[in-house]
């Protein structure tokens, strides 16, 4: 039979598990005897590090952990070499200074360097030194180098170098001494300014910087005058060269020259200090030409040139005037205005040259006037003579009066003088010797033919109307006047400087007069041109109480030969004559009348002989 076991009944279950309790304890003797273990190990490092520096603190990249304050002391005294390795140069432009660290007061303090390391982790607190312990461990802890920066014997370092740079600031100077020319240019004061350099070198210092070069705060004072280069230039122009003035004469030929001499412009010469305004002073050179002002006054009456009118002709077919000489600007010499342009030129040293300063005064008769103008629009009168059978030096000295008075223009109101106009008589104004009428005979002189001119002159101006101002008549009758059958009784004899042939252009209109000579005809003639203002009418002359000539006579003439004769005085009748002019306005009005009335002698011929002619002899 089989029988089956019956199963075991099961263990009765424990009411407490075991590890309950065993896990803490475990846990529990694990935490105290780590904690034992730190505390040996931190027992054991404080006493290691007891005397020395903790690990992980360096100075300047020197480890020093583990080494005690000496250790630390020889090894950083024998690696750290910063201030007599350390150079610094301080600069000024070109100029250089170099000194070590050491030389500008800077020493390395050992002992407090290991100190300030040494103390790290050894404080009094223990809880904060293990802090500071386990953070140097593992971050490390770098100590700078303690270093003594004497800052004053940097400064006197800097002293000596002001020395060498500090300058006070120099005005520029100039003087003129003579001719020669003193000068001295302007420098800049310069001050080290020591404060600013220092803090400069206070940081580099801080930095433990090496080989660095430092500039120098300088400061700079700028004189009061500076630059003088611009007076000296003017100086030094102005003795270049003497001044040359200038000047032409109305036909531009040139004048002069006139020079100022170098010595004489130094004497001129100015130099003074001037304020600016700004601060700042400077020199101006100055001249003062008025020095030469009197001298100028005195060459200015040379140098006027008075105001010459055109001279013109009447063009009958378009009514306008044509130019037959140039007018002339009058001037005169602008003393002023020269002595300002003398000083322009005075600092030049291009052209030296000055050209006189003149003002100009257009004359009345400009080459721009019109005949409308001057209400020139018509020959108003005319007249010709003859002088046919004169000697060449007469004929010469007829062309020639006869050309100071083509193209000449009387204002209203002017009075016409024939001798201001012709100038005077004479072999420097061109004139011949020939026959004149003078001392109650006819004897050689020079301008003969003059008063053919006034005459023709003359008897223009009366049948035209105008007013006769002054005429003198001829001793005696003269034949030149009459030919073509003129009548006497209307000449004008002219002896300078007594006696002149004038009249008044009485009119409102310019006169124009016009002359011309004509040799192949033996003809002189004149024409006024202008507005018709006067109708005049000439009676036929009056001649009474004739007288015949007087009897012939002879002279003695030494050059000339036995049977040579010379005519030197015709014989004329004596009478006197008047003739009666009527003048009427353009309405036919009678305005006036008058007369020329002329006395004249009879005259004989005279003739001149050799000496010792029969003739002269049986004279009575």
């Amino acid at each position: 039979m089989t029988t089956t076991p019956l199963p075991a009944p099961a263990p009765a279950r424990p009411w407490l598990n075991p590890w309950l309790i065993r896990l803490p304890l475990l846990l529990l003797g694990g935490t105290l005897l780590l904690a034992l273990v730190l505390l040996l190990f931190l027992v054991a490092f404080q006493m290691r590090y007891a005397e020395r520096i903790m690990p992980g603190v360096s100075v300047y990249g020197v480890p020093l952990g583990g080494l005690t304050p000496p250790e630390a002391q020889t090894l950083l005294a024998g690696r750290f070499s910063y201030p007599a390795e350390a150079v610094f140069t301080f600069r000024d432009g070109d100029r250089l200074w170099q000194m070590t660290a050491a030389d500008l007061g800077v020493t390395f303090d050992v002992a407090a360097t290991v100190q300030a390391a040494a103390s790290i982790g050894h404080g009094a607190n223990l809880l904060s030194n293990l802090v500071e312990q386990a953070q140097t461990w593992f971050n490390g802890h770098s100590l700078a180098p303690v270093l003594t920066y004497d800052e004053g014997v940097a400064a006197d370092w800097l002293y000596t170098i002001a020395g060498e740079i500090n300058r006070p600031p120099v005005n520029a100077a100039l003087a003129l001494n003579g001719g020669s020319l003193d000068r001295r240019d302007g420098q800049t004061g310069r001050t080290l300014d020591t404060g600013a350099t220092l803090a400069l070198l206070r940081a580099a210092v801080l930095r433990l910087d090496s080989g660095v070069e430092l500039p120098l705060v300088i400061h700079e004072t700028p004189p009061q005058v500076w630059n003088v280069t611009e007076s000296a230039a003017q100086i030094q122009a102005a003795l270049s060269a003497p001044l040359t003035l200038t000047a032409t004469d109305e036909a531009g030929r040139p004048l002069g020259p006139w020079v100022a001499t170098t010595d004489q412009i130094a004497a001129l010469l100015t130099v003074a200090r001037v304020d600016n305004g700004d601060g700042t002073q400077s020199y101006r050179t100055s001249v003062d030409m008025r020095a030469f002002e009197a001298y100028l006054h005195t060459l200015a009456p040379g140098l006027i040139v008075a105001p010459r009118s055109g001279r013109f002709h009447f063009n009958d077919s378009t009514g306008q005037l044509e130019v037959i000489q140039q007018s002339l600007s009058g001037r005169t010499l602008n003393v002023p205005e020269t002595l300002k342009r003398m000083e322009e030129a005075v600092f030049q040293t291009d052209n030296r040259v000055v050209p006189m300063v003149f003002d100009y005064t257009l004359p009345p008769y400009h080459n721009q006037v019109t005949a409308a103008e001057l209400g020139i629009t018509q020959m108003v009168a005319e007249s010709t003579t003859y002088y046919t059978g004169s000697a060449p030096n007469r004929r010469s000295n007829i062309a020639l009066s006869a050309s100071k008075f083509d193209g000449l223009i009387i204002a209203p109101g002017e009075e016409f003088s024939f001798n201001t106009l012709l100038g005077p008589i004479g072999p420097e104004t061109g004139f011949l010797e020939d026959k004149v009428i003078f001392g109650g005979r006819t004897t050689l002189g020079y301008g003969g033919g003059a008063c053919q001119v006034s005459t023709t002159a003359y008897r223009a101006a009366f049948t035209g109307g105008f007013a006769i101002t002054e005429r003198n008549s001829h001793g005696y009758r003269v034949g030149y006047y009459e030919q073509r059958g003129f009548p006497p009784g209307l000449d004008a004899a002219i002896w300078q400087p007594e006696r002149d042939f004038r009249f008044q252009n009485n009119t409102p209109y310019h006169l124009l007069i016009e002359v011309s000579v004509y040799p192949a005809e033996d003809a002189l003639q004149f024409r006024f041109y202008s507005t018709k203002h006067w109708n005049a009418e000439i009676e036929q002359a009056v001649i009474k109480s004739l007288v015949p000539p007087l009897p012939t006579r002879f002279e003695a003439n030494s050059e000339l030969k036995p049977g040579e004769i010379v005519q030197v005085d015709y014989a004329a009748e004596g009478a006197d004559v008047t003739v009666y002019r009527k003048i009427y306005d353009m309405n036919g009005n009678l305005v006036q009348e008058d007369a020329e009335f002329t006395h004249y002698l009879p005259w004989g011929a005279i003739y001149q002989v050799a000496p010792g002619d029969a003739r002269l002899a049986n004279q009575g």
